[in-house]
């Protein structure tokens, strides 16, 4: 079965970063740590780029998928590079580097602190991997038609969870 849309997928990847001088740098393996992944195909769970690529693709099928930064994390903006009070932490211990996930316009995005300066935080809420060359390898292990509970809640569920016992968050 050749994946499409409403299918759950699970893969194994090994994601690098491009490097300037055409070399790359290992960022995450599914297989080292040995858990694949498992996302519903066309519901916007992965990187755009990479879900278009992996359309049609069958269980055994291997590829890599090189994708520019507007089909990865998007590009950089500098105006998400910003300074804040102190106050807006808490107690939290802040050191430059320090990431933490916050709520954003759009949802679930990542804070990173870039520096610390008494009570002022420079902060820089792109994502990480905002700005670069991404390579995906990658083997597709399974696909199955997703359940009324998965297309429910817009990605997969644990077995056996029932539709009755969610909430709707997407129509199709």
């Amino acid at each position: 079965m050749s994946i499409t849309a409403h299918q759950v997928v699970t893969l194994h990847y090994v994601l690098s970063d491009i490097l300037s001088d055409g070399s790359e740098q290992v960022l995450d393996d599914s297989n080292a740590r040995d858990k694949p992944l498992e996302y519903l195909h066309g519901h916007d769970n992965i990187v755009p780029g990479l879900e278009q690529a992996l359309a049609g693709l069958k269980v055994g099928d291997e590829a890599t998928v090189t994708l520019a930064p507007a089909d990865a994390y998007g590009m950089r903006n500098e105006a998400l590079v910003q300074e804040v009070g102190r106050g807006s932490f808490g107690n939290a211990d802040l050191t430059p580097g320090s990431r933490f996930q916050t709520e954003g316009e759009a949802g679930p995005q990542i804070v990173t602190v870039v520096d610390v300066v008494g009570d002022r935080i420079t902060i820089d809420t792109n994502h990480p991997l905002a700005g670069r060359t991404l390579s995906y390898r990658v083997k597709i292990l399974d696909t199955r038609d997703a359940t009324r509970a998965e297309l429910a809640k817009g990605h997969p569920l644990p077995p056996g969870t029932e539709h009755s016992k969610v909430e709707d968050r997407k129509v199709l």
